[in-house]
């Protein structure tokens, strides 16, 4: 990683006058890469409304993910921060922003690397630090990010949120950041809506999530295909699911395998073939859960029912945990191809849909 222009305290500013945001990318040629998924935000009061959403931002310490160009991080940087960590992986926005942190004296810090593998544990300052039960500290994560690093990137941090690592080694640290407008439905969708995934139990059984705007997509350079979504996500003090991460993670995945079917038909694949109709009753029976319902119909307090119940039947047989339906559906395969055509049809529809 190469850092850049170290942090220092200085009183309360205000920025020069610098060049427009477009008249940056003509500076430095820069182009959206489609590969890449970038799209540029150009109007400063769209920028400045997602920075407003974060809340109280004066001398909070702030981490941008993909600043790009740096619209937000000018935005950020007017509403009066302690420090602004700036992380981006394109090399080609890296002179652009060095031209941002010099009219910041002392306040950027600029990180020429991945989000993905960046260790957040040491981004902040220790004394930031609070106790999990008190309100969130003076910390803050935004960003405008693209398309294809958005799901992978909620869903790490959702899992750092529920071991209290990374960038919740401070305590609830709070996010706001941008997804596809149907990611952020997704992630705020209640039991009944169709947009209920697994991405809605997770967020939800962890954070406080908030929907709070839509941009459309003609905002941005060059314009998306879809509309984009502000989202608000605040680490709940108690897990609406008191169980590991994994555990849910897995639970939840069985559950919506076939969305359209029965929920019972995706709980079966937690158990291996033998004794697999059995185990799922008594899964479904224990967990007070209406085997009919539809995975998107069911509640957070049944999902919490599903792990609660799995996790006894785990302990009391740890081989359950590490059991894994595509692996024994690809071990039949293996074995009828091995045994030469029997008439079988080649593949099930669910090994289809698998």
């Amino acid at each position: 990683f190469c850092l850049m222009a170290a942090p220092g305290k200085v009183a309360a500013f205000r920025l020069p006058p610098l060049p427009t945001i477009g008249e940056i990318i003509k500076l430095f040629r820069l182009k959206a890469l489609k590969q890449l998924s970038q799209n540029f935000l150009l109007d400063l009061r769209l920028t400045e409304k997602i920075v407003k959403q974060a809340g109280e931002l004066k001398n909070a310490h702030v981490c941008e993910v993909g600043p790009g160009p740096g619209g937000i991080t000018r935005s950020i940087l007017s509403a009066g921060v302690e420090q602004l960590l700036l992380i981006e992986k394109d090399a080609r926005f890296i002179p652009g922003l060095q031209m941002l942190s010099e009219a910041a004296p002392g306040k950027v810090r600029i990180v020429h690397g991945d989000i993905l593998t960046y260790k957040m544990e040491k981004a902040f300052p220790k004394h930031l630090k609070k106790n999990w039960e008190d309100e969130p500290p003076d910390i803050h994560i935004i960003g405008n990010l693209p398309f294809s690093v958005s799901t992978p990137l909620i869903i790490k941090w959702l899992e750092n949120v529920s071991k209290r690592d990374g960038p919740f080694i401070y305590g609830r640290t709070q996010m706001t950041l941008t997804f596809q407008k149907e990611v952020g439905e997704r992630l705020t969708a209640n039991p009944g809506s169709n947009q209920r995934s697994r991405l809605s139990i997770m967020a939800q059984h962890l954070c406080m999530v908030e929907n709070c705007f839509i941009i459309p997509g003609q905002a941005f350079v060059p314009k998306p295909e879809v509309d984009v979504a502000v989202v608000h996500l605040t680490p709940l003090v108690q897990p609406k699911i008191q169980q590991p991460f994994e555990l849910v993670e897995k639970v939840v995945q069985s559950v919506f395998q076939f969305r359209r079917k029965y929920c019972f038909r995706g709980i079966e694949t937690l158990f291996p073939e033998n004794g697999r109709l059995k185990r799922t009753e008594q899964l479904m029976m224990t967990a007070d859960v209406d085997p009919t319902l539809r995975p998107f119909q069911l509640s957070m307090s049944q999902f919490r029912n599903l792990c609660n119940v799995y996790r006894k039947m785990c302990d009391e047989d740890p081989s359950l945990f590490v059991f894994n339906y595509r692996e024994e559906l690809r071990q039949k395969k293996k074995a009828r191809s091995l045994l030469g055509s029997t008439g079988q049809p080649e593949q099930t529809e669910e090994e289809n849909q698998l």
